[in-house]
């Protein structure tokens, strides 16, 4: 005791309390005894909702960076798999456009064919079916290379139609393949007739002819009885070309009064840019029976007197 005051009290050295064990008993005992009153009675659930009620705003705040970080990664995922959506869709957009465009060229491809079944029916000439391959790489002609050569009959000077009209012809015939010449290159030319007024021309390629046109009618007088929409066909005096096939549609006509000849346009009638499917005929020339050989004058028999 510190000297001074006034505290009579026995020194802590000498004050005894409960041990330890007792304590441990008593304590489990209340703990016992609460488990017990708060399974039968619910004495503790007031205490527990205000607890809670009480520490609702620390957990939630505790839980924002979790549901934050959840939140973002599902974004992420959810942003994955929609681009991953897109990118399918495209593709199958990319893929039903190439099957749409197949389809239409299919269709196309039998309505030519058809047309050409059609077109066969009606010659009388024999002919067979072709396939243009390409385009020729020369840029000032007009010329075509089909799948057909010698080795399928082929012969030079063939002409070649389509299901619209002669397309053009062969001039240069190979084992596998065959070259024709359209009729708007600048060296080819057909004679023609005009199925209104029965006049026979020649119809020349023009390759750059202007108003719609691919070829052109020269050397026609300027008063020729020529309108326009006027249809060509072939007339036959060539030898090559069967008579009656469809050629060009006379697009424009110009007449100058300081020409003697007038300027006739004429825009063919078969697909000359795009052609795949054609008819390589037969010439004419090699239909015709030979021409029989005048048989030689008998001799007069005996000598002069």
């Amino acid at each position: 005791m510190p000297l001074g005051t006034l505290d009579r009290s026995a020194p802590t050295l000498f004050k005894h309390g409960p041990s330890a064990l007792s304590r441990l008993t008593l304590y489990s005992a209340l703990a016992l005894f609460l488990m017990v009153a708060d399974a039968r009675f619910h004495v503790t659930e007031p205490l527990r909702k205000a607890v809670a009620t009480v520490l609702y705003p620390l957990q939630w705040l505790m839980l924002q960076p979790v549901e934050l970080a959840g939140k973002g990664a599902q974004y992420f995922q959810s942003l994955q798999a929609a681009q991953q959506g897109v990118d399918a869709a495209q593709k199958k957009m990319a893929q039903m456009s190439v099957r749409a465009g197949e389809a239409e060229q299919l269709l196309r491809e039998n309505a030519e064919l058809r047309q050409l079944l059609a077109l066969r029916a009606r010659l009388d000439t024999p002919a067979q079916a072709a396939q243009v391959i390409y385009d020729t790489a020369d840029p000032y002609t007009r010329r075509v290379m089909l799948d057909r050569g010698q080795l399928a009959g082929v012969q030079a000077g063939s002409p070649v139609v389509d299901a619209s009209g002669v397309l053009g012809q062969v001039t240069r015939v190979y084992p596998m393949l065959s070259e024709v010449t359209l009729l708007i290159d600048r060296d080819q030319a057909i004679p023609v007739l005009n199925l209104r007024t029965g006049a026979r021309s020649v119809a020349y390629g023009d390759p750059v002819a202007g108003l719609g046109g691919g070829m052109e009618l020269r050397f026609t007088p300027g008063n020729a009885d020529v309108q326009q929409g006027d249809v060509l066909t072939t007339s036959g005096v060539d030898g090559l070309y069967p008579p009656g096939l469809p050629v060009a549609r006379v697009v424009h006509v110009e007449r100058r009064a300081d020409s003697t000849f007038a300027r006739i346009y004429c825009a063919p009638l078969a697909q000359v840019y795009g052609a795949r499917h054609v008819m390589v005929l037969k010439p004419l020339v090699h239909e015709l029976p030979p021409r029989p050989e005048p048989e030689p004058a008998p001799q007069k028999r005996g000598g002069r007197k």
